[in-house]
């Protein structure tokens, strides 16, 4: 199977993004393996991100993995710098009180209001992350939904509300996605994912949000800087995701 792999990634190679495969009849015969060799390979290249399989539709070609820094950039800026076009479309906005766990969280009282607003988070127009954003509501009066979509929160922080997120905490650990992330994001139930738990503050020490993300795992890899123990990590390495 390994030599039906590697003719496949060749294959892949010459292909954009997006590129249907040809038929597995086509193939089989085009490479001289069986069908059963072929989809084995396949479903190999599937599991690595090389391939994307769409239920009912046919298997494609996938686009490169995003190397995804551990630092305090945003995901419009990453975007950009990597020649996408970033967007946003809001999914919900609400605001509610952050009840216990939320307030241990953002550092207020259990009874405050908070923002929350779930985002689907896009690259070129393909689905890339799902968010969940918890805001206290005191910190960004007027804030909605739909200054959120296409617009960066923490560009929206600065700009509006002169509130500068410095650094923060993240927790990262991989997942599957659930049936309703798997339609968000156009991937098949249970695929590989990246969950980010991530809470910010200013400069002075201030919480300014909790956020949750899930991020494709086809579509990523995590990248972060090492140093050795007790050598001073480098000054961009702050942990944090940015929306």
């Amino acid at each position: 199977m390994a030599e039906t792999r590697e003719a496949l990634t060749d294959l892949i190679g010459g292909m954009r993004p997006g590129d249907a495969l040809p038929p597995e009849r086509d193939l089989a015969t085009r490479l001289s393996v069986s069908r059963t060799t072929l989809r084995k390979a396949i479903a190999d290249l599937v599991g690595t991100g090389r391939l994307a399989r769409r239920h009912g539709v046919g298997t494609f070609a996938a686009g490169p993995k995003l190397a995804q820094a551990l630092s305090a950039t945003s995901f419009t800026e990453d975007m950009r710098a990597r020649g996408f076009e970033p967007g946003s479309r809001t999914l919900s906005a609400r605001t509610h009180p952050a009840g216990a766990v939320l307030g241990r969280r953002l550092e207020i009282s259990p009874g405050a209001e908070v923002l929350r607003v779930h985002r689907l988070r896009l690259a070129d127009g393909e689905p890339m992350a799902i968010e969940e954003l918890h805001v206290p509501s005191a910190l960004v009066p007027g804030l909605s939904g739909d200054d959120l979509a296409n617009h960066s929160f923490y560009a929206l922080l600065e700009h509006r509300y002169a509130v500068r997120i410095v650094a923060g905490t993240q927790a990262l650990e991989p997942t599957v996605t659930t049936p309703e992330e798997s339609e968000l994001l156009g991937v098949p139930v249970h695929s590989p994912s990246f969950l980010f738990e991530r809470t910010s503050h200013t400069e002075n020490g201030r919480v300014v949000e909790f956020v949750r993300s899930v991020y494709r795992g086809d579509r990523y890899r995590i990248v972060a800087e090492i140093a050795p123990r007790g050598a001073a990590p480098p000054s961009d390495t702050a942990a944090g995701r940015t929306p």
